[in-house]
């Protein structure tokens, strides 16, 4: 329960001898004072009564004034805790303040809905889900920014755990959504900055392993036999044309026409998908052997180079279209290179993503400086690469403890 009280505050007693008049909030021993812009003389205050005393010239209009406030006071009060049991002092004092409180619900659906178009499709999707995913575990949408706090996140992670079977790394990703929310609320100065759940309550990361194919299963895998003139043979070939390319993404190797490749000079240029820059990389010649596997009489510049998916006009003007092809095609890839995987006894689970940590790690091992690396990943920040630094650097112990001790 909470407790208001009109308090004259002689402690702060101004030069005319006038102390101020303030609302009194008390909630879970926790105090605050909300100025109500009015001060007396101390021999005009009642205490007992809660009124300005008749000796007042105006106590007629400050007592209606004051009850005002204070029925105004207790009806935010009550609405407040109907609404939520840990209501703070502090969230009492904004609300009879007037300052207006923000549902995060609303907040984060339009938010999604304004990002839809700046971000990738998939990612437009994950956020939606994530905040539909919350609202499930709320139970209802009449939350504020403010009643999400550090005991909300425990609670959150624990039921994702326990209900979900979410492990931690699911958990982190929720968090970050939901943390991106409150970034962009706070940019927009919707809400304080003091308000930070975030750094009070935090969910241990997983160790993550990045596969990657080493020197021996990368060989073994080129030299594979799969039936030719079949998708399992195309997917095979993007996988090594990626690793030979810069690691380029499965979505841009799809949807490479002739037109990205100069072959005077052996280089793609692309506008890469998810990063939305242009990205010009020299490739190797075991992934222009493959290109050339693919030219074709009379082809057009518009042409795709890999059959294994229907890119066409709709797919490159209708962004549903294409995230619904290109999630077919992941699926499809993953299943064929799954196989391959299995047929070379690999320890992990073979998928394309693999073709871009074998690239990485190989051009590591061979002694290019990770700052090329990075540019020919087009990574964003060279600390991205530096795992696959990490690795090596694994691999280097490992090899002195196997070999040397």
């Amino acid at each position: 329960m909470s407790s208001i009280k009109v308090v004259l505050r002689k402690n702060k007693i101004d030069k005319a001898g006038l102390a101020p008049l303030y609302l009194r909030v008390i909630k879970n021993r926790k105090t605050k004072f909300i100025s109500l812009s009015v001060k007396l003389q101390p021999n005009e205050w009642d205490e007992d009564k809660q009124k300005v005393k008749k000796n007042h010239k105006s106590s007629t209009r400050l007592n209606a004034y004051i009850s005002r406030k204070i029925a105004d006071a207790e009806g935010e009060v009550a609405d407040l805790e109907r609404r939520n049991q840990s209501t703070s002092a502090r969230r009492i004092k904004e609300a009879i303040k007037g300052k207006p409180l923000i549902n995060f619900f609303e907040f984060a659906y339009d938010r999604c809905e304004k990002l839809k178009n700046t971000v990738a499709l998939s990612t437009y999707r994950s956020y939606k889900s994530n905040i539909e995913k919350f609202e499930r575990f709320i139970g209802h949408r009449e939350l504020m920014f403010d009643d999400i706090t550090a005991t909300t996140l425990k609670n959150y992670a624990s039921h994702c755990s326990s209900t979900w079977n979410n492990n931690n790394t699911t958990i982190n990703y929720a968090f970050r959504i939901l943390n991106l929310m409150f970034r962009e609320a706070k940019s927009e100065d919707l809400i304080s900055n003091e308000l930070a759940p975030f750094t009070k309550f935090k969910v241990k990361k997983n160790k993550t392993t990045k596969r990657y194919l080493n020197e021996e299963q990368f060989e073994a895998f080129i030299n594979l036999e799969v039936p030719q003139q079949h998708k399992a043979q195309v997917i095979k070939d993007m996988f090594i044309f990626s690793v030979f390319s810069g690691g380029l993404r499965f979505g841009d190797v799809i949807e490479l026409q002739w037109k990205h490749y100069d072959s005077k000079n052996h280089r793609i240029t692309k506008t890469i998908r998810k990063t939305k820059r242009q990205h010009s990389i020299k490739i190797g010649q075991k992934a222009v052997d493959i290109l050339e596997k693919y030219k074709i009489k009379n082809q057009k510049q518009n042409d795709i180079i890999f059959p294994f998916a229907k890119v066409d006009d709709l797919y490159f003007k209708d962004r549903e279209h294409r995230s619904l092809i290109t999630n077919r095609a992941i699926s499809l890839s993953n299943m064929y290179l799954s196989r391959i995987g299995k047929e070379l006894e690999l320890p992990f689970n073979l998928s394309f993503h693999i073709s871009r940590h074998t690239f990485a790690t190989r051009a590591l091992n061979n002694g290019m400086r990770i700052e090329h690396v990075s540019k020919l990943m087009d990574h964003s920040d060279i600390g991205i690469t530096q795992v696959y630094a990490k690795i090596i650097g694994s691999e280097l112990d490992n090899a002195v403890d196997k070999y040397i001790n």
